[in-house]
């Protein structure tokens, strides 16, 4: 009945068939549908609970709630993810006996042959929503929670059903769902459960909302009616005054009886003339609790997961931080695979790393990990050494642990591991090689030989898998399971330093951390090798460690000084957007606070709801931006926000990273996370500070030169993405224009408003410049539209009339498109893969997310090949040249260089050489280039 739009049924479902499992071919469940008598039936349920999911309802409330998610192939799955989490919330904190999920089955119901017109407005599923229902039936299956459906029959009758059935066996029924009709099923022992808000609805409950009883919610629903299925109700009744008439005469029948008595002479007719229309959409409404169902109750008792088979799908997902969920939960536990023996061997005195030191400098290739006192390499001293050359052979070096324990002195045992780590004849193995070189350099040894890491390795192979970690690698390829580094140094407060944990568990750690790689390193180079991706793994990639690891080891200076200025200047902005907030909303409230703020704009303002969150309805910055057009406070709100953010995140947050022996913050750059090729930036995340707005370039004046004297030197590749573009599509007009050096923003403009070039306005190529990177990115008519704040009609003729002017841009998408649906993956220009899934051979314009992703990945990932080309060539050429100069940042497709003012034009020529011919292409590269003495105030002068 009512809830989100109930629109088709769930897809998915085959009568008599076995039902979609953790397996693409389906699962031994089938959808209970037999009319016959339940043998499995208990006799009593008494002091037990049943809980029953509405699937329709809670799937349609985690996709518009959450954000677009998608899985390592490619696949949206937003949705899963939500209705998993909220399964795993139910088992986890509610601890029901039995939970059953209801389902509609494909097909007309016993509601259409009372009304043909039932429901004759629902809208379409969803594009993204579609592949998500089998993939949210496998984690069903796997889950152990069997789905409940019968043809002409709708949820909503199951749901009335199993609460029918629940309650005449003793027990209590709670039924997740926000369905208002539901609401008809309340009883002592049956009542609603609004998962979002984690509340129960009971009879006070619905007394309080609506004024009235449980038995007269149908009477309630046949005066209101239900525009979304159609239930046509009484026109001008709407709930206020339902539950008024309700109150005084009690029943439908008796509202009609004194219809002559209503006030208002529309309203009183329309009543007198619907009483036919009314009593047809209270058939309509009522849920009929007789259903055919035969109901496996053995099988819907709760807690019976298949743990091999869900954590499978979270793999597949990538839903890693849903897996220890699962743990705790318990259920069928599949066996773990047998630990592999090994041998974990201590080195106690300076004469066994002596002679571990001599044996190490025969061996071709050494894998190298540390363990640390913290997780920034830069602040993070080595609690010891773990080295392996063999695959079930590992030697650790104690250099700090607790009173008593066994270990090295740390300068000592660095002077005799020196040689060996920086000779680049022996070959080094390991996961995350770049913290590793980092925490060495600090210690005085610069680590050289890297041959193989296993997390840019396992990344090249899955970019689209979330994690790469150790732990996750172990399971995935070798079945093997770690342990834990929780179990060693525990967590929260009471988690220790490593080098407070005795020595012996910390070797048999450390151990598997050495000698892990040494297996994964010949399971992961095959699939290179197989995958054809070698060259880029070996040529880019691996490099590109070494230069990330200088940069980091580098940092950048930042002035506190300037930051301090800049805090107390957005704190007063912060106080005098505060004020004027009040005065807008017209009282005191907290506006950090999303209920209180829910309360003023929905609830005092009036203003629409627009996306509905676990919490209520959403106040985030989409939404306010939305309502600002139609109301002052969301503005506003939106103000005090961002300086909020630029306090917290910059002013106060960067003087407390600053390293207190280099004066500079030393962020950490990552290989290993987006799945298109772009490095990503943390602790702190430099790539999030505004680009174009002045407080922008306020926070970038902090950053300055470390040395005094010196210049920073900023290179940024122009229009990029564009340019990519250009070369992949061979669309003569944008060749045409990049060959020209012409501002493509402009040009597009003149094309599509028809005008000539000289005449485009500034709007014009904003317009246009919005229109060029929406085309890149899939944007839709409606996306366009609202980000332009112009008709969807108006959106659509301007990405008509784009592509009509470039249509070899078109041609190209679709080639894309075409060519991922053939082979499941997308390159980029020097061969990297993404694997995707879901991609339509004839998608035309209206693409998914599947769809929107390839044509993505193949762009941005293409750039993100050619800037990671240029750091490695400009490294090796600023090592080559003896050059002072230090490569600092990456932000996207930009650099940052310190350098003495006497090497600045040689740094500037080199810089734009590499950049520019990174890699061929059929259009120019241009860089430009920025000087100055702090980021902020940096000038063009090339």
């Amino acid at each position: 009945m009512s809830k989100q739009p109930r629109q088709e049924p769930l897809p998915g479902l085959e009568i008599d068939q076995p039902v979609a499992s953790s397996s693409a071919e389906g699962s031994s469940q089938t959808l209970a549908l037999q009319r016959r008598a339940d043998k499995s039936q208990p006799e009593s349920l008494r002091g037990q609970t049943v809980y029953v999911i509405d699937a329709h309802c809670l799937i349609y409330q985690v996709f518009h709630a959450l954000p677009e998610m998608s899985s390592p192939s490619g696949q949206p799955v937003g949705a899963v993810f939500g209705f998993t989490r909220d399964l795993l919330f139910l088992l986890e904190q509610k601890r029901p006996d039995f939970l059953f999920c209801a389902v509609d089955v494909p097909g007309k119901t016993f509601r259409h042959e009372l009304f043909e017109q039932y429901k004759v407005h629902r809208q379409e599923m969803p594009e993204d929503l579609v592949p998500q229902i089998p993939a949210i039936y496998r984690v069903l299956d796997a889950l152990g929670i069997p789905r409940l459906g019968c043809p002409s029959y709708e949820a909503d009758d199951v749901l009335a059903t199993i609460a029918r059935i629940t309650e005449q066996l003793g027990g209590d029924c709670y039924l997740v769902t926000t369905d208002k009709d539901c609401r008809q099923l309340i009883t002592d022992h049956v009542k609603l459960y609004n998962i979002r808000k984690d509340q129960v609805l009971d009879r006070e409950a619905l007394q309080r909302e609506w004024g009235i009883t449980p038995d007269q919610v149908i009477d309630f629903q046949a005066l209101v009616g239900d525009a979304v299925d159609n239930v046509p109700g009484v026109p001008l009744i709407g709930p206020k005054l339902a539950g008024v008439l309700l109150k005084q005469y009690g029943t439908l029948e008796q509202v009609f009886q004194h219809a002559h008595e209503i006030p208002g002479q529309k309203r009183r007719q329309n009543l007198i003339q619907s009483r036919e229309q009314a009593l047809l959409s209270r058939d309509l409404v009522r849920l009929n609790s007789c259903v055919p169902l035969e109901i496996d109750w053995e099988a819907g008792r709760a807690g019976r997961i298949d743990r091999d088979s869900i954590l499978a799908l979270f793999r597949e997902f990538g839903f890693r931080s849903l897996a220890e969920k699962v743990e705790a939960l318990g259920g069928r536990l599949g066996q773990q695979a047998p630990r592999r023996q090994a041998s974990y061997r201590i080195v106690k005195s300076t004469e066994e790393l002596e002679a571990l030191v001599a044996r190490l400098a025969h061996q071709k290739s050494i894998s190298v990990d540390l363990e640390t006192t913290s997780l920034w390499p830069r602040w993070a001293e080595i609690v010891g050494y773990s080295l392996a050359w063999k695959e079930d052979e590992a030697w650790y070096v104690p250099v700090r642990s607790p009173p008593g324990e066994p270990r090295l002195e740390p300068q000592e045992a660095a002077r005799l591991l020196r040689p060996v780590l920086e000779n680049p004849a022996i070959e080094k193995v390991g996961q995350n090689l770049k913290y590793d070189m980092i925490v060495l350099r600090s210690a005085g040894i610069w680590l050289k030989g890297v041959a193989f890491d296993t997390m840019v390795a396992s990344y090249l192979l899955d970019a689209g898998q979330r994690n790469h970690n150790l732990d996750d690698l172990a399971k995935r390829y070798l079945d093997y399971t770690t342990t834990k580094i929780t179990e060693l140094i525990g967590s929260g407060k009471s988690q220790r330093r490593m080098d407070e944990v005795p020595v012996a568990p910390v070797a048999q750690y450390a151990g598997d951390d050495a000698m892990l790689p040494l297996r994964l390193r010949g399971v992961l180079a095959k699939r290179l090798a197989a995958e054809k991706l070698e060259d880029l793994y070996c040529q880019l990639e691996l490099p590109l460690v070494e230069v990330l690891a200088d940069m980091e080891y580098t940092g950048i200076k930042v002035d506190v000084d300037r930051l301090a200025e800049l805090s107390c200047r957005y704190g007063q902005r912060m106080a005098a957007a505060e004020q004027e907030v009040y005065a807008l909303a017209g009282r005191r409230f907290n506006i950090a606070s999303p209920k209180q703020l829910q309360e003023i704009l929905f609830g005092e303002l009036k203003l629409p709801r627009r996306k509905r969150t676990k919490t209520g309805t959403s106040t985030d910055a989409e939404v306010l931006e939305e309502l600002a057009a139609m109301h002052p406070l969301p503005a506003k709100i939106l103000e005090y926000r961002q300086y909020a953010k630029l306090k917290s995140t910059y002013t106060d947050a960067l003087p407390q990273m600053v390293h207190p022996e280099t004066g500079r913050v030393h962020a950490s750059f990552h290989q290993a996370v987006a799945a298109t090729g772009r490095l990503t930036s943390s602790d702190p995340n430099l790539q999030n500070i505004p680009v174009r707005d002045q407080e922008g370039r306020e926070i970038r004046s902090a950053f300055i030169p470390g040395h005094k004297g010196w210049v920073l030197l900023a290179a940024d590749y122009s229009q990029i993405e564009l340019r990519v573009l250009a070369h992949f599509s061979r669309d003569y007009r944008l060749m045409e224009a990049f060959e020209r050096d012409q501002d493509i923003h402009a040009i597009v403009a003149s094309q599509v408003h028809g005008v000539p070039i000289d005449r485009v306005t500034p709007e014009m190529r904003r317009l246009a410049k919005t229109v060029n990177f929406g085309i890149l990115y899939g944007q839709s008519p409606f996306g366009l539209a609202k980000q332009l704040g112009i008709d969807p009609d108006a959106a659509a003729r301007f990405i008509n009339t784009y592509f009509e002017g470039y249509p070899a841009v078109e041609q190209f998408f679709n080639q894309v498109l075409a060519d991922c649906a053939a082979k499941g993956y997308v390159s980029t220009i020097l061969g990297r893969r993404r694997a995707i899934q879901g991609v339509r051979r004839d998608a035309g314009r209206q693409r998914n997310l599947a769809e929107r992703t390839a044509i993505n990945t193949v762009i941005q990932g293409s750039a993100a090949d050619l800037i990671k080309k240029a750091m490695v060539a400009i490294h090796r050429r600023i090592e080559a040249e003896r050059l002072s100069a230090k490569m600092l940042l990456q932000i996207h497709d930009e650099l940052i260089f310190e350098a003495p003012p006497d090497e600045l034009e040689q740094l500037g020529h080199l810089v734009a050489l590499e950049m520019a011919n990174a890699h061929p292409l059929d259009v120019p590269l241009r860089v430009d280039l920025k000087s100055g003495q702090t980021w902020g105030d940096a000038e063009r002068w090339i």
